[in-house]
Formats: C-alpha cells, sequence, structure tokens
C-alpha cells in the first residue's frame, strides 16, 4: 500500500486527555502566581502613593509654619477647627483638597490601585468615597515618626474584619481613638494574608509596609513614646487617626 504523504494523524482520546490535563496543571499554577504578580504591583504602587502624599505634607507644613493641615486652623488654610466636630470624619476629604497644589492636583494619589474605591476626577469634587487612605490628625511636624496616614482598611482588636474596618463604605468616615490593638481587615493588601498587611505613612514623608502585630507594637502600643507624642486630644490616651 502507498503512504499518502503529509497526512496528519489524530489525537487519540487518551493523548488528548494527557494535553488537556498538562493544560490544566499549568493553569493552576500561573493564576496563583499571577495574582500574587498582581499584589505586589498594587502594593508597591500604593507605596508610591503615599510617599507622593507625604512629600505634598512636608512642602505644605514648610509653608504653615511646620504644621501639618490637621494642626492649622482655617484661617490659615488647614482644617484644625472641622476636627472640634462630632461629625470631623465627614469631612476627612478637606486634609487632601487643602494640599491640592502640593499633590500636584492629581486625586489618582489618593486611591490605593487595591481598594475597591474610584479616584474623583479632580479636587472640587472630591469625597470621601474617593479616597484610600485614613489621616494621622495628631501627627505632630516635630515628630518624624508620627504616624500621617495609611492605608483605611484598618479595624480594632487582633480578628481581622471581612470588610474595611473602621472605614465605612458610605463615606461618612470614622473619627476614632486608637488605644490598644488593631488589625489590617482582609481587604486590599491583606487579600489572602490572614495576618493582615497594610502600608503606613510616617511625619517624615516615607512609607512603610507593616503587619498588624509590628504596628500595634512599634507605632500604636499604649504608652509607647509616639503615642505620648501624638496624644489629641490633650487628655487623650491614644493616637486619634480620621477614617474616609
Amino acid at each position: 500500500m502507498i503512504a499518502v504523504a503529509g497526512r496528519a494523524e489524530a489525537f487519540t482520546r487518551v493523548e488528548l486527555a494527557v494535553v488537556v490535563s498538562v493544560i490544566a496543571a499549568s493553569l493552576v499554577m500561573v493564576i496563583p502566581a499571577n495574582r500574587q504578580a498582581r499584589q505586589r504591583s498594587d502594593r508597591v504602587s500604593c507605596m508610591n502613593n503615599l510617599k507622593q502624599i507625604g512629600i505634598a505634607y512636608r512642602i505644605w507644613a514648610n509653608d504653615h509654619g511646620d504644621q501639618f493641615p490637621a494642626s492649622t486652623p482655617e484661617t490659615n488654610g488647614g482644617w484644625r477647627d472641622l476636627l472640634y466636630r462630632t461629625d470631623a470624619s465627614t469631612y476627612a476629604w478637606t486634609n487632601f483638597v487643602t494640599m491640592a497644589n502640593e499633590l500636584g492636583q492629581s486625586p489618582k494619589l489618593l486611591v490605593c490601585p487595591a481598594d475597591e474605591r474610584k479616584p474623583a476626577d479632580t479636587f472640587h469634587n472630591l469625597a470621601n468615597t474617593n479616597i484610600s487612605y485614613f489621616v494621622g490628625a495628631s501627627a505632630n511636624d516635630t515628630y518624624p515618626q508620627a504616624i500621617l496616614g495609611g492605608d483605611r482598611n484598618l479595624g480594632p482588636g487582633s480578628t481581622p474584619d471581612p470588610d474595611y474596618g473602621y472605614s465605612p463604605a458610605d463615606g461618612k468616615g470614622n473619627d476614632v481613638i486608637i488605644n490598644g490593638p488593631v488589625c489590617w481587615s482582609l481587604k486590599m493588601h491583606s487579600k489572602g494574608r490572614s495576618a493582615g498587611a497594610g502600608n503606613i505613612m510616617l511625619g517624615d514623608g516615607s512609607a512603610q509596609q507593616v503587619t498588624s502585630g509590628t504596628l500595634t507594637l512599634n507605632w500604636l502600643k499604649p504608652g509607647s513614646q509616639n503615642v505620648k507624642l501624638q496624644r489629641a486630644p490633650a487628655n487623650a490616651a491614644g493616637i486619634r487617626l480620621i477614617f474616609p
């Protein structure tokens, strides 16, 4: 019999099953790797946001008597007067509007890529729901290790909140005196990390990656030097954080 040149042999069922199994196994390995790479990329972008916001704080402070917006009265361009109100957290966005020029008129810096929130088009329509970062209302420019801000998905206690912790979805915000353990919720950079992970920004303009444990131990532990320096109001035994 004469063989037909160029004839393609079809896959047998066994061979096809093997090919499908190999592809499936490859996807099992590739998808988690891509997810982890995306999470790392989002966290790096978030850190860069915080660093740029930290620089904006420093520039603003240099022009306002070495004080941050939350420590400066409205007559001098800050929003300290609003912090005397019981609904101060609803005005968290004001903190960033006052620094619009220093932020390069870019509201996109205020949203972490790992957050579900979306950035505002301009600072004119900025709201709490366009912000991913809390404000360290009692941070003092004199102390470089003061907590100036950080990821909004922080909550009380040692058990991670399944949502965004202190930061409500409706944007009404939360005015909190931290005087005990806190924990990053399971959102943003904590996805897939039961221990919790997040970023904070310090008074010197730097940003730090911290776990829930190191945040509580190194920066928020009651009686620590950092807490003593950041008390607000003056008779409070903790650090005042405003969540958007």
